[in-house]
């Protein structure tokens, strides 16, 4: 009983029409009174101090600040503050006008990674194909730099496209995604190659972009990957680290049992093979519902 009055701290937020969503505790629909105190606080010292950003800085966005630092409001707002100056750093706003990457059909040819559907739970589902990096012929065509400012720009449109397209079709907030990350034929030495950008990438979505990672499959993990993932273990946090399931070549069925069969792209074990250059170039998902090829069996 002590839990349905904390709940009701928050109400639900604007926009439920699923009869059946229970929010996550510290979500907008389920805070305690505790919590309910820190999110009016980190608001409203960040009004006083001038630096509120109305068009962006929605309750849902300060939630997952205050959720990545469980709900120590000083180090939300450090975090935060960070996350701001890094925006004006790297030219965020810029980038989301602006930015053209004019390379992705051919880029995709050598590191595929796009968004392709939505999961069971109604994420939008993130694939990324490690296995297919062509080291030489992808910085023959890109940079570095570039790849950083095109994954921006996809984190832009997650949160303020993909996210909200997700939560009008399943009547309830979703905020996070489904990643299937695709070791097939990685090598140490391609790992080695490209390890300063993951190590970027991993930095920008924990500390810039945090609690958006939902669930997070590894899969076709060689034997080398342990020493891998030696590596990439400390750059993450420990509730990062809890979502990563790590599964071999005996994938399928979990992927499945997360991904609707017709949602999932044909080479992982799934039924779609999208139109217009497949699935890693339709951007196919309810946030492009008019420019969605069906999927084929």
């Amino acid at each position: 009983m002590s839990e349905i009055q904390q709940a009701s701290a928050s109400p639900m937020p604007d926009g439920v029409t699923d009869p059946n969503y229970q929010p996550l505790p510290g979500r907008l629909g389920n805070l305690s009174v505790i919590q309910q105190h820190a999110l009016e606080k980190l608001k409203n010292e960040i009004k006083q101090e001038g630096w509120f950003v109305e068009e962006r800085m929605d309750d849902a966005l300060l939630l997952r600040f205050l959720r990545a630092r469980k709900f120590d409001v000083p180090l939300a707002k450090k975090m935060l503050q960070e996350c701001e100056q890094w925006r004006k750093d790297f030219g965020v706003d810029d980038i989301v006008k602006n930015f053209d990457f004019k390379e992705r059909e051919e880029v995709n040819k050598y590191y595929p990674s796009y968004y392709h559907k939505t999961d069971k739970d109604g994420r939008p589902v993130y694939i990324e194909r490690l296995g297919l990096l062509n080291i030489k012929a992808l910085y023959a065509i890109t940079t570095q730099e570039r790849q950083l400012q095109r994954l921006v720009l996809e984190y832009e449109k997650f949160i303020n496209d993909r996210l909200p397209a997700c939560s009008k079709q399943c009547g309830h907030p979703v905020e996070t995604s489904c990643t299937i990350l695709d070791l097939n034929n990685v090598s140490l030495s391609n790992f080695y190659q490209v390890k300063d950008y993951v190590s970027q990438a991993s930095s920008v979505g924990q500390n810039r972009y945090p609690e958006t990672m939902g669930k997070f499959y590894i899969i076709n993990s060689p034997w080398a990957f342990n020493a891998v993932w030696r590596l990439i273990k400390p750059w993450l946090d420990e509730v990062t680290v809890n979502k990563i399931d790590i599964i071999g070549s005996d994938y399928k069925d979990k992927l499945l049992a997360q991904i609707p069969r017709e949602n999932l792209p044909k080479e992982f074990g799934g039924l779609c093979e999208c139109g217009n250059g497949g699935c890693s170039l339709s951007d196919a998902g309810p946030w492009n519902v008019h420019e969605e090829p069906p999927a084929t069996a």
